[in-house]
């Protein structure tokens, strides 16, 4: 019987390509999403991946959200923790509101996903937790002190629960993209990618959203069963840790 996998924010971006991946290397997918519908149904009527709606940021919608997908599909022996949002401000202007909104989604919403998978991980003796995290949780950024702080954060528990779960076959790594050819990067002006972005690229241009996918693949294959607490980078050469 083939595993179950959980990627949220997999109906769009990054998270649809890993979803897609993911099955087509012979997983059970479940893509959680949190607000469009309408991007949702039409992702599932393409891929014939099964879609679950929840926030993130919610303890309890999490919990109860999990539970659905594994009546549905079985344990979830692989999360992708992809689901993340920004509410970019310079500092001296930003507000309570966008810092925590983004640190309950981007930090506090791993822990909510992970935490109500880690027992079923320990039972079976096997999981792969994988999160993706930001080139900015590495280097910082300006205008986003709240995105960065809690990508940050995304590898300083990846690092603890690969402590944590070595010795019962869990492996939990981190993946830091740079900047990715996703829809929202693609809507930024034509003259500003090309003179400002892709410049400071060494490789010349933006990654694909399915180099992050093979990563994620890999990852949570049986091959790469000596790779935890690891932080992969992938973003052309733009920043070397």
């Amino acid at each position: 019987m083939s595993r179950t996998a959980l990627v949220t924010g997999g109906t769009r971006g990054i998270g649809a390509a890993i979803s897609t991946a993911l099955k087509a290397a012979g997983y059970k997918v479940a893509a959680n999403y949190a607000g469009n519908d309408e991007k949702a149904k039409a992702f599932e009527a393409e891929t014939g991946i099964r879609t679950f709606k929840w926030d993130v940021s919610s303890y309890p919608a999490c919990a109860e959200g999990i539970a659905k997908v594994e009546a549905e599909l079985g344990p979830v022996e692989i999360l992708v923790n992809n689901a993340g949002i920004t509410r970019d401000a310079m500092f001296h202007k930003m507000t309570p509101d966008q810092w925590n909104e983004v640190i309950n989604t981007n930090l506090t919403g791993v822990f909510n996903m992970t935490h109500p998978v880690w027992s079923g991980m320990r039972d079976r003796n096997f999981g792969r937790v994988i999160t993706i995290s930001s080139i900015n949780g590495q280097k910082g950024q300006m205008g986003q002190a709240n995105y960065s702080a809690a990508k940050a954060g995304d590898l300083g528990i990846t690092k603890a629960l690969a402590q944590e779960g070595a010795a019962k076959g869990i492996t939990v790594n981190a993946i830091c993209p740079g900047y990715i050819g996703t829809e929202m990067v693609r809507a930024i002006p034509e003259k500003v990618l090309n003179e400002r972005i892709i410049p400071q690229i060494p490789v010349g241009r933006l990654g694909e959203p399915e180099e992050i996918a093979r990563i994620v693949v890999f990852l949570a294959s049986d091959d790469a069963g000596f790779i935890t607490g690891s932080t992969i980078s992938a973003n052309g050469g733009q920043f070397f840790v």
